[in-house]
């Protein structure tokens, strides 16, 4: 290979590598991924469970080993921050902050601070959280993740894995508020949860 032949290889995959980073403060494209599941339980008690109870979401993320509150907080309310531990060891975290919540209309603006060893920008990465009532005694749960990643080519890479963990996590809600019992990362019973509604709503 000549020289100059070489000389464009190896800046073009500099530009590769680098571009992404450069990019990435200035784009506002994400891409987003919704999550929906009925749950049988008024709206009233899917809504504490699923804000309320911000840093206790440990009680049904099949992903998530621990969560805590963070920064002083004390429940789900505009500034409120927890830490979600997605390992053993507590290495793979985020820090995440409500910002903004609707307790009318069941809607919350939850935030990603900080993450550990997720390829998430966090200037860009933020969810909504909804409830809506059924008027028959049962509510929709909904999760709404918008993203970009870092690297940034990583964003559409990634969708089916969010696509997957929301989906997963309103099985677990949905168990743990019609059962009371608890699922997460080390309590065992995810696979028998998953199965049994496999077939549900």
């Amino acid at each position: 290979m000549g020289t100059r032949k070489k000389l464009g290889l190896m800046l073009a995959c500099i530009a590769f590598t680098i571009a992404p980073t450069y990019g990435q403060s200035m784009s506002k494209k994400y891409k987003t991924v919704l999550s929906e599941k009925v749950i049988n339980a008024p709206a009233r008690r899917v809504w504490e469970a699923m804000v309320l109870d911000y840093g206790e979401i440990s009680n049904f993320s099949p992903y998530i080993y621990t969560s805590n509150y963070a920064s002083g907080s004390l429940k789900g309310e505009v500034n409120a921050e927890r830490k979600c531990a997605f390992n053993e060891s507590g290495s793979r975290w985020t820090h995440e902050k409500i910002v903004e919540i609707d307790q009318q209309n069941m809607v919350m603006k939850n935030v990603v601070i900080d993450a550990q060893k997720f390829p998430l920008n966090t200037d860009n990465s933020f969810a909504y959280y909804r409830v809506t009532d059924n008027g028959d005694g049962t509510s929709t749960a909904a999760y709404e993740f918008r993203y970009r990643t870092k690297p940034g080519f990583m964003t559409g890479m990634v969708k089916g894995k969010f696509q997957k963990t929301l989906d997963d996590t309103l099985t677990g809600l949905k168990h743990y508020i019609e059962t009371g019992e608890i699922v997460n990362a080390s309590s065992g019973n995810w696979k028998e949860v998953k199965k049994r509604y496999s077939s549900k709503n």
